[in-house]
Formats: structure tokens, sequence, C-alpha cells
């Protein structure tokens, strides 16, 4: 297998990389789950039917973050209480990532932050609790428990085996954001800020009836 590009293990069929460092795929043809090790694709499990969106967003959209161009190359989607959200997975020219939730028409960038403590247990993380990420100074906003629905595109682990995932979201009164994910073990922090549609300058959107949407 070259980083390119791999055959699946279940249908045969070519499966092109647009991120040589992919850990995760899935076959666009089969749906299959496709994991790497090393030189070979192991097929984990199969795509389950993902639910409707009215995300202009898919894979292969391309955009900007500063002075950064991006494109989308995979997506987690999860559901809770209040409606569902998604979360793209994006490399970026300067060989970075970055992710991209995309919520109701509402858009955040974040990226994978240091915490300077070893992140306490998700009991702990009660409302006004301060966790300290470099010069960001975070306080706990609320406790979400989501229903994981699939994925699809490449990502830079193995996320296909979910169920139902704990978060915890942080704020400050910079206008940042942050996410605690307790999918992981240890758990996963990222820190970013909420991004307006035009800053992003999407291109190759999905294009559905009501959109765009003005």
């Amino acid at each position: 297998m070259s980083a390119r590009s791999a055959s699946c293990p279940n249908c045969g069929a070519t499966i092109t990389f647009r991120w040589s460092s992919a850990v995760q795929t899935t076959c666009p043809y089969c749906r299959s789950i496709l994991v790497r090790h090393d030189l070979d694709l192991q097929r984990v499990g199969v795509v389950s039917d993902l639910p409707d969106t009215a995300s202009p967003i898919q894979l292969g959209t391309e955009g900007r973050y500063g002075r950064e161009e991006f494109v989308v190359v995979g997506r987690i989607v999860y559901e809770y209480e209040r409606g569902g959200w998604n979360e793209w997975y994006c490399v970026t020219s300067g060989g970075g990532s970055l992710w991209l939730s995309d919520a109701q028409l509402e858009y955040a960038v974040s990226r994978e932050a240091v915490p300077d403590a070893p992140l306490p247990p998700i009991e702990q993380l009660r409302p006004g609790t301060a966790v300290r990420a470099g010069r960001a100074t975070l306080l706990v906003k609320a406790r979400t428990r989501a229903r994981y629905r699939g994925v699809e595109g490449e990502l830079p682990f193995e996320y296909w085996d979910k169920r139902e995932v704990s978060f915890v979201d942080l704020v400050d009164d910079q206008g940042r954001f942050g996410t605690i994910d307790f999918s992981e073990s240890p758990p996963l922090l990222f820190v970013g800020e909420y991004v307006g549609w035009d800053a992003l300058g999407l291109r190759h959107v999905r294009e559905f009836e009501g959109w765009p949407a003005r």
C-alpha cells in the first residue's frame, strides 16, 4: 500500500487518501470502516446510515482559518437531547489539522491542547471549575452526554465502536471555548473559537433545497 492509495479488503475498490497519515477511513463503495495497520487495511465494521443533515459542509469542502487553507477529510456525527452536530476533521496547508464543529449553522474551530495539569474525572468538573491550558483559563459551563451516530472519511485515530460519549463544555470571557472529550483515556482537551460563515471562506459546499440560506 502506498501512502496515498490502497485496496478495500472487502470489495477491492481503490481507496484514495487525501491525508497520508490517516489511521481510519471508510470505503465509499461498500461502506466498510477501514483501519490502517502499517501497510495493511483491516475492515472493522460497516458505516451505519447517518442522519440527515442541514449542513452545507461535506468531505472535500475547502476553506481557510486565519492564514491557513484547509480541506475537510473526515466527519464524526453526534446527537443529544437538543439536536445534533458534526465534527469535521480538516487538514491544513501547513501540515497540521483542526476540527470544525457545525451545529445548527453555527461554526467553531478548535485544536487539541495540552492542559497544564492532568484533567480530573468528569464528576469533579462542576460548573465554574477552572481548567488551564497554556495562556487560557477556561471555566466549566456544562456537561453533555451525546450519542455517537457514525463516521465517514478519514480520521487521525480509530473511532468506530462508540455508543455514548461524555463531553464537558468550557468558556472564558475572551470569546474562547473548550471541550473535554471523555471518549478517550486520558480525556482529550480541545480549545478554539466560534467563527462566522463568511470568515471561513468555504468552497465546494453541498447544495440542497433551502441553501444557501441568504
